[in-house]
């Protein structure tokens, strides 16, 4: 099984300390660098970040309270891996409440916020412009989803569907990743905001409610796909390894 390497970081101020590991392996797991299903090991972790143990094991219960990591109590602290069914669940549920939130939204909207949503999406497409930028359009695409739901003036919510898009990120780069080359990305959110502007909470959440379900679908049969043939070269090779050994002798009994 692959482990979190041990390789030396930048040591981590002592303010903090498990807020910050949570937040370097958080980004880690994100970004793919911690892929799903690998173990992470306290020890690597606290010599890789040059601390003891403890603020690790915080750290580890932040991540498993947000879903990228499961605790199990043999083998410790796992990637979360999501089946297809799964990811597609997360972003209904991000449907559902999201949906519901911009509705209570639109009636308290202001110029302001309208404004202020404009900005962060005029910085959120300068961002998918370039590369180097991958590791912050999950960020961003939080940011401009929830200065829409602001005016809702429901923080308990806004606060739980901040959890439910952090556990979404690392499959919403994915879909980044694809529809920003076909210039969609950009486009389905100013066509989102757009509509919000029209101040109708029906025609807005309509509008959301497609947005969000079809990037699940897309994930669904994307994720699927990739892990059946993952799968398939993985019993090629071990066609190709039995072939080069070639038939077993065999014993009389």
């Amino acid at each position: 099984m692959a482990t979190a390497t041990t390789a030396k970081s930048t040591p981590i101020p002592r303010q903090s300390l498990s807020a910050a590991v949570a937040e370097r392996l958080g980004e880690k797991i994100l970004a793919g660098e911690l892929r799903e299903g690998e173990q992470l090991r306290q020890d690597a972790i606290a010599k890789e970040f040059q601390i003891s143990r403890i603020p690790v094991r915080e750290a580890l219960s932040h991540l498993a309270a947000e879903g990228l990591i499961t605790i199990y109590a043999n083998r410790g602290a796992v990637v979360s891996a999501l089946s297809p069914d799964e990811i597609m669940q997360l972003f209904e549920t991000r449907a559902v409440l999201e949906c519901y939130m911009l509705r209570c939204a639109i009636p308290n909207m202001k110029a302001e916020d309208f404004e202020r949503a404009e900005e962060i999406l005029k910085l959120y497409e300068e961002s998918l412009e370039k590369d180097s930028e991958v590791k912050s359009w999950g960020r961003w695409n939080w940011s401009f989803h929830s200065a829409l739901y602001a005016p809702a003036n429901r923080p308990v919510m806004l606060s739980f569907l901040k959890t439910v898009n952090i556990n979404c990120d690392r499959y919403t780069r994915l879909h980044l990743v694809f529809t920003r080359e076909m210039h969609r990305a950009g486009q389905a959110h100013r066509e989102l905001l757009d509509v919000c502007k029209t101040r109708n909470p029906e025609l807005a959440s309509a509008a959301l409610w497609k947005h969000i379900t079809e990037a699940g679908e897309y994930l669904r049969e994307f994720i699927k796909s990739r892990r059946d043939t993952r799968k398939m070269l993985g019993r090629r090779k071990g066609w190709t390894r039995e072939t080069a050994r070639g038939p077993r002798a065999k014993h009389s009994s």
